[in-house]
């Protein structure tokens, strides 16, 4: 018993000892829990205006530093991570011609928010190489002085071509898995893109980049998941329910609808669909998203 009590004893009096110790292991940790709380040193969840066209430009410069092969096999993963967002895109909203004929304002909403939000938000948190998105950062990159044309032409090229087998990859996994069962909807939506006059898809495609290039360009200035969630999910949800076409994702589906019986032909997905959707991607981010903030906070224009 005297042992026992001999023993307790030693327990409590080495637990008093490093009790009386641990508070200069906790100076650390205040500062730590100052930032998280928002104190003077934190960072902020999402940058002012300023510092966010700067934040855009940096991520351009990054981008434009990479090696053709690196931005290449990183466009691979982000023509699969936006064909996985059609693909869900397809597989959800596609699959609710009830709705669709009952209530087509809902039904192009859960289209819009079940499928391409989550595939941007996959390329954005794993340093992925989307053209699409390029085109509004790289160039800013270039007209700012701090990269060359011939960075911004390797960055756009393998990036484009990237994206392009990774979405064709995708595509045909998508079409053998057997997933979609009869559902007509992938060959549907092939055959309405692949016929519109080529004025319409350039201009589909102006509006669907701007949109695309904003949440690229506010999720650049989040610090946070979440932040960066919002950022993306609005402006994405937004394109695909309102009907525009971005190139990217267009790589995915027009493939996997032409896998799955449309009447549309390879020279036909390029020439009414691919390139005047791409040239109008290009106007949207380079001008509509990026020349307004670059010509405001940047030095677009203006004499150095």
């Amino acid at each position: 018993m005297v042992g026992k009590s001999a023993l307790l004893f030693c327990l409590m009096a080495g637990t008093s000892a490093a009790l009386v110790q641990q508070p200069i292991a906790f100076a650390p940790r205040s500062k730590v829990a100052l930032q998280m709380s928002g104190g003077a040193d934190s960072v902020p969840d999402l940058k002012a205006p300023a510092a966010l066209y700067e934040g855009a430009i940096a991520a351009g410069v990054k981008k434009a530093s990479g090696s053709f092969s690196d931005i290449f096999k990183l466009g691979i993963a982000s023509g699969c991570h936006i064909g996985f967002g059609a693909y869900l895109a397809i597989t959800i909203g596609g699959a609710c011609p009830g709705l669709a004929a009952t209530n087509p304002g809902l039904q192009k909403m859960v289209l819009g928010a079940f499928g391409l939000p989550f595939g941007l938000i996959m390329t954005l948190v794993t340093g992925g190489e989307l053209f699409t998105g390029n085109t509004a950062l790289v160039t800013g990159a270039l007209m700012e002085g701090k990269i060359q044309k011939k960075d911004l032409a390797k960055n756009w090229i393998a990036s484009y071509l990237g994206n392009f087998v990774g979405s064709l990859i995708l595509a045909y996994l998508a079409w053998h898995s057997g997933t979609l069962g009869a559902s007509p909807a992938a060959a549907a939506i092939a055959t309405a893109k692949c016929s519109l006059p080529f004025s319409v898809a350039f201009v589909r495609g102006i509006l669907c980049n701007w949109l695309v290039c904003m949440a690229v360009y506010m999720a650049s200035g989040c610090s946070t998941m979440i932040g960066k969630m919002t950022a993306v999910w609005f402006p994405i949800s937004a394109f695909v329910a309102l009907g525009l076409d971005h190139s990217v994702a267009n790589m995915f589906m027009l493939p996997l609808g032409m896998l799955r019986g449309a009447d549309v032909t390879i020279a036909n997905m390029f020439i009414k669909n691919i390139i005047p959707v791409t040239l109008g991607n290009i106007v949207g981010g380079v001008v509509a998203c990026m020349g307004l903030y670059g010509t405001t906070f940047g030095s677009w224009g203006k004499k150095k």
